[in-house]
């Protein structure tokens, strides 16, 4: 992927070229990388000039994050080699890697838990030592959390345990941005805005914007196709541990990405004229607790119910009491079904970590794996091997560890959990956080021929588009409803407008 020549990318009407391996911030020539038998990256070719957003896609699996690792210096190449600026890097690695000035922001949060926003923030900058060291790190990530984003009410005393998933990205993000005596060139952002919502989205995005202007680079990894359109100035495209298309951002639209990247064939708006399905007998009837006006949210069997707005607005905190309300009952929730709750915080609330990836799906089964008094083996295994093939985890063997999945293929194998179990109410919490588009269309089909079966579904995501699959989409502020559109009337203005407004 060498270019001979100058790329030129245009951004806002303005010509910016980009020399060859002299102008670059790093290069790999070859990558290779196995584990195991699993070839993870077969002879890759990758670069990153100055001044330049590289936005990468890919399916879940592609070999991204492999590559990088290799980029942040977690992870040595198999064969070939690794510049930064022009010059050979041959014992590469994370403490060289922030020497150069370049940063990572994981999709797995890596924050520690029992510290504080300032604690987590003097780990990346040893020079925030001796006397007062706290004073300057809480004021060094709140300028920081100030400047990407405005009005985030987060505290550089906060507990970073404490924090919803949403803000604790926004820590990380900002964390990596953050300057004391090491410089700063290059930020790889792993999925960075999967678990915020539009607005917050949208603020750290024009802060990537105005860092790639000021002559800096980013590496983007996202799933949601629109942002790398709307942000990079290059896109390169992985499949199966190779490159397989690198090209000006202008060069490509979504149906092209999609197809280079090898998924399901782009398709069509979901729209009203899709033939309506009927109501069944109610599953659920419940009341926000600090909804005070009557509106309340009501789910029938074959449904697919939408939580929208900014996040931590009372979503989640529904979806939690309505999962409780299944077991004990709780004032001013119904529930006449049973219930399974796929997380989007998979390692707080999803995955048992200790545990195979077998066991991780056949956990809320139990009574149906059973022979006798003990779990039957045989049963868990066909019961994962049946998801296994229906929705697509790529892994050698169902028995390894949970952890040996990449972050969309354990969600997967939440999914797999949820509905392999006899729960017809299925709850989820912005459940499709860093899986691939072509996952994503699956999982959609697979959710709405659910529906069609009977099964009821609580939707919360952050993603407008995924509002398209719900019936009735409740538009959430302040812990309350403040809006309840049909899915003909749905529009991200009226979600945005209802979002910020006191009514629909």
């Amino acid at each position: 992927m060498a270019e001979a020549n100058a790329d030129i990318i245009r951004r806002d009407g303005a010509e910016r070229h980009f020399g060859a391996a002299s102008m670059d911030i790093i290069r790999l020539d070859g990558a290779e990388k196995h584990f195991g038998a699993v070839r993870a990256l077969a002879g890759v070719d990758f670069h990153v000039a100055a001044g330049e957003c590289v936005g990468l896609v890919g399916h879940n699996g592609a070999g991204k994050s492999t590559l990088m690792h290799m980029v942040a210096g977690t992870l040595m190449p198999d064969s070939g080699r690794i510049a930064v600026r022009g010059g050979i890097e041959e014992h590469y690695s994370v403490p060289r890697a922030l020497e150069l000035g370049i940063r990572c922001v994981f999709q797995e949060l890596s924050l520690c838990p029992n510290l504080s926003v300032a604690e987590n923030t003097r780990i990346n900058h040893a020079s925030l030592s001796g006397f007062g060291w706290r004073r300057r790190a809480a004021e060094l990530i709140a300028a920081k959390l100030d400047e990407i984003f405005p009005d985030h009410s987060i505290s550089a005393d906060d507990i970073a345990g404490a924090l919803s998933i949403g803000r604790r990205q926004m820590v990380e993000v900002a964390r990596a941005f953050t300057v004391t005596q090491d410089p700063l060139e290059l930020v790889i952002l792993d999925e960075p805005t999967s678990s915020l919502d539009a607005h917050t989205a949208g603020q750290l995005l024009a802060f990537v914007r105005r860092f790639v202007a000021s002559g800096k680079s980013c590496i983007l990894i996202s799933h949601l196709l629109g942002e790398v359109l709307g942000n990079a100035d290059r896109i390169v495209v992985m499949r199966d541990g190779k490159i397989v298309a690198s090209d000006a951002a202008k060069a490509f639209d979504r149906d092209r990405l999609v197809t280079a990247m090898g998924g399901a064939e782009a398709r069509e708006k979901i729209t009203a004229e899709i033939a309506k399905r009927e109501a069944g007998p109610l599953r659920v009837r419940a009341r926000p607790a600090r909804q005070d006006d009557g509106k309340e949210l009501v789910a029938h069997a074959g449904e697919i119910i939408g939580l929208a707005g900014l996040a931590g607005h009372g979503q989640t905190d529904l979806l939690l009491a309505i999962f409780a309300a299944a077991s004990r009952a709780k004032t001013g929730i119904e529930v006449t079904a049973p219930v399974a709750l796929v997380a989007g915080d998979r390692q707080s609330d999803g995955i048992f970590p200790q545990w195979s990836i077998v066991q991780n799906i056949g956990i809320r089964s139990l009574a149906r794996l059973r022979n006798g008094l003990l779990i039957s083996p045989q049963r868990e295994a066909e019961l994962a091997t049946f998801w296994r093939e229906k929705i697509g985890i790529r892994t050698p063997d169902m028995n390894n560890n949970i952890f040996s999945l990449s972050g969309g293929n354990q969600q997967k194998a939440l999914f797999a959990r949820a509905l392999g179990s006899d729960a017809k109410i299925v709850l989820m919490d912005d459940p499709m956080r860093g899986v691939d588009i072509g996952t994503k269309l699956e999982v959609y089909d697979l959710v709405r021929e659910e529906a069609r079966n009977g099964r009821t579904f609580l939707w919360y995501t952050t993603e407008t588009e995924e509002l398209d699959n719900c019936d009735h989409i409740h538009v959430f502020k302040n812990g309350r409803i403040v809006a309840n559109l049909r899915r003909d009337e749905l529009t991200e203005e009226k979600i945005i407008q209802s979002s910020f407004g006191d009514a629909a």
